[in-house]
């Protein structure tokens, strides 16, 4: 099931980057594809033959980008080999949000709304760090 999974999503998102690549617009266009959640290798209850999928995991993601900025071929970070812990390089949602807003050049210090009297950033009151490591 997940090869045949993989097949529908590489080839179309392939075709797209190589789309945009010969067209000369992968340089200005921001491709982003990331699931909604990360995956464990394991799944909790019993494991049968057609019974052996993976847990949600919300501390661990992957996602992959191309285009608009970013580095190619870059591995950022790791998890351990249960794909439960981070292991190297990692990165909170709202560094990941102050990248994207840099890539589309935004300042996500300045970028602020009014609420309840207070200013609010999209990436939160916590510090957030562009991932230069990203870029580039």
């Amino acid at each position: 099931m997940l090869p045949s999974q993989c097949h529908d999503v590489d080839q179309p998102a392939w075709a797209l980057v190589q789309d945009l690549k010969a067209r000369g617009m992968l340089e200005d266009t921001l491709v982003i594809f990331s699931g909604e959640f990360g995956r464990t290798i394991y799944c909790q209850g019993r494991l049968t033959p057609t019974d052996y999928g993976r847990d949600h995991h919300p501390r661990c993601y992957s996602l992959w980008m191309a285009g608009g900025g970013i580095r190619g071929g870059v591995v950022h970070g790791e998890t351990d080999e249960f794909s439960y812990n981070i292991v190297r390089d990692p990165v909170h949602i709202r560094d990941w949000h102050a990248t994207v807003m840099s890539l589309f050049g935004i300042d996500h210090q300045r970028f602020t709304y009014p609420y309840q009297g207070l200013d609010q950033r999209l990436t939160g009151v916590e510090p957030a760090e562009v991932v230069r490591g990203l870029l580039a």
